[in-house]
């Protein structure tokens, strides 16, 4: 009894493993956020395999529906739209339930592409200890994050939106304004693009150019 939680690309994709591939043609059902995004990757490989959604507004009745599945022998994979499942991803509640419903099972991740450690590779911060705050609270708890951020000796990392991101470098810039901020915009794809400096200079630029203001973005602030 296996089932798998597998890495796709986060932007091009040419950024999948051949092992990912084979084991995407040998599983049952492919487990995704959006089925219509999973099925481009897959017709992309040409590969031809039934899809469920699953996500962060998904019923326990679809969790439920997936252990009814493992029961009956069926090999499953769970993908996200892009990256590592379960990382800032609902999958990971799926993944204990399956554990706990099945204590023999073998879950085997398959690795890939993963925005926070993309980021990381390119952005020239210290990188061997870190803190991941997948995406910031809209409201509540978010200033207590930045007071962390401020606070931390170890290089911070967090996804943000369009719609919130130039909020977030006044944010930066009121509670870290000295410290060095990188920008990773839509790594992978064709406007990928870095933007680093303080977080008074990285907000000026994007409030320049708001055209830029677009895409995912992870923001990674230096240690103090």
């Amino acid at each position: 009894m296996k089932f798998y939680v597998m890495g796709t690309p986060i932007g091009n994709m040419e950024d999948i493993t051949y092992r990912a591939v084979r084991v995407l043609g040998e599983v049952d059902l492919v487990l995704c956020e959006d089925t219509r995004v999973t099925k481009n990757l897959l017709d992309k490989y040409n590969i031809k395999k039934p899809t469920l959604s699953f996500h962060s507004q998904s019923k326990l009745s679809k969790t439920d529906q997936i252990i009814k599945l493992i029961e009956e022998g069926k090999t499953l994979v769970l993908v996200s739209d892009a990256g590592t499942p379960t990382i800032s991803d609902p999958g990971s509640i799926l993944v204990s339930k399956i554990r706990a419903s099945f204590p023999e099972i073998e879950i085997i991740s398959i690795p890939g592409p993963s925005a926070v450690t993309s980021a990381l590779s390119i952005s020239g911060l210290p990188a061997s200890d870190f803190t991941f705050l997948g995406f910031l609270p809209h409201k509540k708890g978010r200033e207590t994050l930045f007071k962390e951020i401020a606070e931390s000796e170890r290089t911070m990392v967090f996804y943000e939106s369009p719609h919130r991101i130039l909020k977030a470098l006044e944010s930066l810039q009121k509670f870290v304004p000295e410290r060095k901020i990188v920008i990773a915009r839509e790594i992978t794809k064709v406007f990928e693009q870095t933007v680093s400096g303080t977080p008074i200079e990285v907000l000026k630029y994007f409030t320049d150019y708001s055209d830029k203001v677009r895409g995912e973005f992870v923001v990674l602030v230096s240690g103090r």
